[in-house]
């Protein structure tokens, strides 16, 4: 079930003011139970992260390498991604925020859900970028970091990348815009 957490006037680091609406889902053990393994999405996934739908549901569920019997598994969707349908989350100034900010939003979200210890953080591609993020803020949180298919920096090829995907996601027609004889 989709929950969320308001970080009430955070500041990012263009120096921009306001309050985030972060989304997120738990699975396996109810936190303060078990161990926590925080699950970081990619660029394209969510905080669906196992059952039916699960973009990792291969390796987090029961008896699986993540075993949702043994663990608390925390997944936030990065905010703005639209996973909750609504609009009015969505950052229009996405530009202004960088990893750091989005790792100190998560560093807030945890802190209000009380985590003071997380067993391991896992994340893949821009998610394991944020992780590194999160380590080198608050490295006592995690007691094991697996980043995966990333690097601790960006290197020029990823920012070409992203300039592309940029340029895509802002520049496409939406099939609601779209004339009905092209969809």
């Amino acid at each position: 079930m989709l929950q969320k957490i308001k970080i009430s006037d955070f500041e990012n680091s263009a120096g921009i003011v306001q309050d985030i609406q972060l989304t997120y889902q738990t699975f396996g053990r109810e936190l303060g139970t078990a161990p926590i393994v925080l699950v970081n999405h990619a660029l394209t996934g969510n905080s669906e992260v196992t059952g039916k739908n699960g973009w990792w549901k291969k390796i987090i569920g029961a008896d699986k390498s993540i075993d949702l019997q043994n663990y608390s598994v925390l997944a936030f969707n990065i905010p703005g991604n639209g996973f909750d349908g609504e609009e009015s989350h969505l950052l229009f100034n996405y530009k202004e925020f960088t990893l750091r900010d989005i790792a100190k939003i998560y560093s807030e979200a945890i802190k209000k859900l009380g985590i003071s210890k997380i067993f391991a953080g896992i994340g893949g591609s821009v998610g394991g970028s944020l992780l590194w993020e999160q380590a080198v803020l608050d490295p006592d949180l995690f007691q094991h970091v697996i980043p995966v298919a990333t690097d601790y920096k960006s290197t020029q090829w990823i920012i070409a990348q992203c300039k592309v995907q940029d340029q895509i996601l802002n520049n496409s027609i939406s099939l609601l815009q779209m004339p009905e004889c092209m969809q």
